[in-house]
């Protein structure tokens, strides 16, 4: 277990400077720290686990339903380990399908697995990602241990382990998470090179950087720890080993230019070995992966890409994304050791702080933001409010030590006695002091990844409008349904994804425009739109439209209508649809994410393309949008 040990002389000054805040000797520092290890861990994957089934059989999140686990499989039904897509990398992708191979004994029970119980496969993908995000949280202890102390590196830990944002979307199928690993490995290797340097610390360092490309592709930005822990080694090699009488410093210095060469090499090749290995197409199929990182590139730059994405522009949404994704006080305290590490360990300074401050300027330069693309940073930011919140710590003991009480008595009444009841004393305060830092730097992330945890855990409000509708909606009626769920909603077979597996009712085109502003009917094979556009397709005459051709029944979410409340100019006639939606249809039933009495207008939460489908405010209650099921009494309808 990486820790700090007491100094020697081949290690660098900086080693020197971080390994003095240690106050426990290392046998007795393991005493306390591996139980807390223990209960991190324990906790982290608890809050990543429960709710993990949230949804299912339906992957109601666009991402989980789209990417990684249908790449997964259809690796296994086309013969090839080609993902022959690259709009993210693939590293995660093949780990949940050698994980499927594994799992169902090949490639035959794996994709009959996936056709007939997806539900079981997307649990499988979602647990794999929450134990990759725990096994973060032991990577990120260790780089705290190496770099400042087994406290430091402990509440670090802790800290991600009940942010809001890693837990959250260590429930889902997605790179997010799984990220944090190989990011935080190559951390761990970091540090290593900045206070030992030796060849299996270049080694780690580079095999995380190249995982984490791999992974994901902004997860590349701790290359630049690694860079700043490679020139700090070079900038302290003459102060490994003191020059003896005679001694020539040009060969030092040429000595510790070969040994950083040397490092140099080993890391970089190590880097580009293991992204290579994680996404070998990148160079067998180089073709269709720069194509699609350029596309990539170009979607994240697109301002106006998403209808209701927020306009206060990248930097700020980020700082916001801050507040809440990771919480107010380790956002304060990141900041707190941001601007204070350079008076204590300088070198450590230049490690940690350049990394955040480039990713977040790079992000929130690009056209497109949201809160969990921040993710690959916490560890970083975890850090930096993990050692300032320890410095808080030790001032406060200095000063308690200073004033502790001093006309207190004990039996016997001798100095000695007086002494060590004031040392008692003492401590209880400082102990009282730091725990209240502690709280205070926890409490927010475990109190909403534990609302989070029993929203998730019961039932999504889409389910329950799927149930009510099996039991009022007659087999093969006509509906309409918003893009808030997948097609495969209205299959006979829950979540069953097959060719054999009928459709309960007839499903209106509602990705294909059928009306234009004039009511008048457009080509019936028109491109199929995607659904950032779908609301565009909207207009008031629809609904006479739906009501001539016997679709009775409107099924609407507030995740869609909510894109179109959050600017309405953008579709104009959208916003009148859905108020002559309002006006012509009778609600039969609602199922609301919100507690009782917070369900009114478009729901109590303002769209939001974070809050409205993570579910962080304390106002819901159940996953899902506000599902609305309108019955019209029109046209064909009324004899219906």
């Amino acid at each position: 277990m990486p820790t700090a040990e007491p100094p020697h002389a081949a290690e660098s000054p900086h080693t020197r400077i971080a390994q003095a805040d240690v106050s426990d000797r290392p046998d007795r520092a393991r005493c306390w720290a591996w139980p807390g290890l223990a209960v991190v861990l324990a906790g982290g994957l608890a809050l990543r686990l429960w709710g993990v089934a949230q949804g299912l059989p339906y992957a109601y999140n666009a991402d989980e339903a789209d990417h990684f686990v249908p790449h997964a499989i259809e690796m296994f039904q086309k013969g090839t380990l080609n993902p022959e897509y690259f709009a993210n990398p693939p590293a995660y992708t093949y780990v949940l399908h050698f994980l499927f191979a594994l799992w169902y004994g090949g490639a035959a029970g794996a994709v009959h697995a996936f056709a007939v119980h997806p539900q079981a496969v997307y649990t499988l993908a979602r647990v794999a990602a929450a134990l990759l995000g725990t096994a973060a949280l032991w990577l990120l202890y260790a780089t705290g241990a190496r770099l400042f102390n087994r406290a430091v590196g402990l509440l670090a830990a802790a800290v991600e382990a009940v942010a809001f944002l890693p837990v959250f979307y260590a429930h889902l199928a997605l790179n997010d998470a799984p990220t944090l690993a190989p990011a935080t490995l190559s951390l761990l290797g970091s540090a290593g090179v900045l206070t030992k340097g030796r060849k299996r610390d270049y080694l780690i360092a580079g095999v995380g950087l190249g995982l984490a490309a791999a992974t994901k592709y902004t997860a590349g930005i701790v290359v630049v720890p690694l860079a700043v822990a490679i020139a700090a080694r070079f900038l302290d090699a003459g102060a490994d080993r003191p020059a003896g009488p005679g001694a020539d410093p040009r060969v030092d210095r040429g000595n510790a230019g070969r040994r950083t060469l040397a490092g140099i090499l080993i890391a970089g090749a190590c880097a580009l070995l293991a992204f290579l290995i994680a996404n070998p197409y990148a160079l067998l199929d180089y073709h269709s992966f720069h194509s699609e990182l350029v596309r990539q590139s170009t979607l994240s730059a697109e301002s106006q890409g998403k209808l209701g994405a927020p306009k206060e522009g990248g930097l700020l949404y980020y700082l916001w994304s801050f507040t809440w994704g990771l919480g107010w006080a380790p956002a304060l305290a990141a900041l707190g050791g941001a601007l204070t590490i350079w008076r204590h360990q300088r070198r450590l300074g230049w490690m940690l702080v350049p990394a955040a401050v480039l990713f977040v300027a790079f992000m929130g330069l690009e056209g497109r933001y949201f809160g969990r693309w921040l993710m690959p940073i916490f560890p970083i930011a975890c850090l930096l409010g993990a050692f300032f919140v320890w410095q808080l710590a030790r001032w406060a003991g200095r000063l308690l030590g200073r004033s502790g009480p001093r006309g207190a008595s004990a039996p016997g009444g001798g100095p000695a006695a007086q002494g060590r009841l004031r040392l008692r004393s003492g401590w209880a305060l400082q102990g009282a002091v730091a725990a209240l830092l502690v709280a205070a730097l926890l409490a927010q992330g475990l109190v909403y990844s534990i609302h989070s945890g029993l929203v998730l855990s019961r039932a999504d409000t889409r389910n329950l409008a799927r149930s009510w509708m099996l039991t009022h909606i007659p087999a093969g009626a006509k509906i309409v349904a918003e893009p808030v769920e997948p097609e495969e909603w209205a299959r006979v077979q829950a979540g069953a994804a097959t060719a054999r597996n009928p459709y309960y009712w007839h499903l209106y085109p509602a990705l294909f425009p059928r009306i234009d502003a004039n009511g008048a009917i457009a080509p019936a094979y028109l491109p199929k739109i995607g659904l950032e556009n779908y609301e565009t397709t909207l207009y008031p005459a629809l609904i006479t439209f739906y009501e001539r051709e016997g679709f009775c029944w409107v099924i609407t979410g507030s995740t869609e209508s909510g894109r179109a409340f959050a600017d309405p100019r953008a579709v104009p006639h959208a916003i009148a649809y859905y108020r002559a939606l309002e006006r012509q249809g009778e609600v039969v039933y609602r199922a609301s994410p919100y507690a009782r009495g917070q369900e009114g207008g478009q729901g109590s939460i303002r769209f939001n393309f974070d809050w409205s489908f993570d579910y962080y405010p304390l106002a819901y209650e159940r996953p899902g949008p506000l599902m609305t099921i309108y019955r019209l009494h029109g046209g064909r309808c009324r004899a219906a």
